[in-house]
This record gives structure tokens, C-alpha cells and sequence, in this order.
């Protein structure tokens, strides 16, 4: 926690300076791809092949590539265990459209989160900020050192590795792994 209260003013400051040419400046190095949805950007990364199958098999590709703003938490290809890819390609293959929606629905949140959003809602928390998936269910974002931990209801947990790849309806967040385990 001591590290928390040295941080917060820091990200406050950086994140939200009182200089106008300051904000412009921080505002011109986001990377903000208008031309590019989340679905868009999965496909050209080629690092998303387990997601994007996932993504069409439980039918949210329309609402990720028209609708939005949302906050997608997603692991690359190479992040996602063996057993967790031989259960993806499972429920794709059997078409079990209600759990891969669960699964993939645990990982997005309605509106845009920026890594400062969510530093900002650790701040105000006081070093815990919870967030509602599409899903219904809680994702409860903590700090350890540097590093934004994401902490399911079942205790599992996954780090944001890299942040902030805004697109035309939102911003993805990747993450080491999956949070909501797939059912065996």
C-alpha cells in the first residue's frame, strides 16, 4: 500500500497535468486506431487466433466490430496454457455457443477504460477498484509494484502486460492469462 500512495499523485500528475500544451502533448502519443474495432484489430495482430475463434463461434463478432465503446482484458495465443487451448478448440468445435459467450463476456466491460481510468479508479479506491464484466461478474483490479492484477470471483488472477490499443469502439488491454476458468 505505501508504494499506492506515492503513485497515485504521480499518475494523477501524469496522467492529468494542470498544463493545457502538456495534456495536448501526453494526448498526442495514444496510439487511437479510428479505422480499426476491436475485432479488426485481433484479426490484423495474427496474435488472437484462439479469440477471434471463440469470438465467432458464441456470435459477439457484430456487437465487437459495430458497437460500443468496451474494455477487452485478452491474452495473446502464445498466453493460454495447453489444456486451455485444447478447451477452446473444443467448445468451438461443439459449437457450446452459452459458455464460450461466459467465458468471453468475463473478459469485457461496457465502456472504455484506459490504463489511467483504471489507475485512476485504483487511486480513488485506495489501491482496489471493482469492475462489471457484460456478464454480470466482478473483476477487481489491485496493484502489485508496477503491475495491474485482475482478480476474478474464483481468486484466479491475470496481469495487464500491455495496455491501451485504442480502436474505433474501445481499447484492449492484454493480459498473461485467462480469468474465469473454462469448465472441464
Amino acid at each position: 500500500m505505501p508504494i499506492l500512495k506515492f503513485f497515485c499523485p504521480v499518475v494523477l500528475f501524469l496522467f492529468f497535468p494542470p498544463n493545457i500544451a502538456a495534456q495536448q502533448s501526453i494526448a498526442s502519443k495514444i496510439s487511437v486506431d479510428f479505422e480499426k474495432s476491436i475485432i479488426k484489430y485481433a484479426k490484423e495482430s495474427g496474435n488472437h487466433n484462439l479469440l477471434l475463434a471463440g469470438i465467432k463461434a458464441s456470435d459477439l463478432e457484430t456487437i465487437l466490430d459495430t458497437q460500443g465503446p468496451f474494455t477487452v482484458f485478452t491474452p495473446n495465443d502464445v498466453n493460454f496454457d495447453m489444456n486451455t487451448k485444447q478447451k477452446v478448440k473444443e467448445l468451438v468445435g461443439v459449437d457450446n455457443e452459452e459458455e464460450l459467450q461466459s467465458v468471453i463476456g468475463y473478459h469485457i466491460i461496457a465502456g472504455s477504460l484506459s490504463a489511467s481510468k483504471i489507475l485512476l479508479a485504483l487511486c480513488r479506491g485506495q489501491g482496489k477498484a471493482t469492475f462489471t464484466t457484460i456478464t454480470g461478474d466482478k473483476l477487481v483490479a489491485t496493484m502489485s509494484g508496477l503491475d495491474i492484477i485482475l482478480t476474478d470471483n474464483q481468486g484466479n488472477q491475470s496481469v495487464i502486460t500491455k495496455a491501451d490499443f485504442q480502436q474505433s469502439n474501445g481499447v484492449i488491454h492484454e493480459i498473461d492469462s485467462i480469468s474465469k476458468p473454462i469448465k472441464a
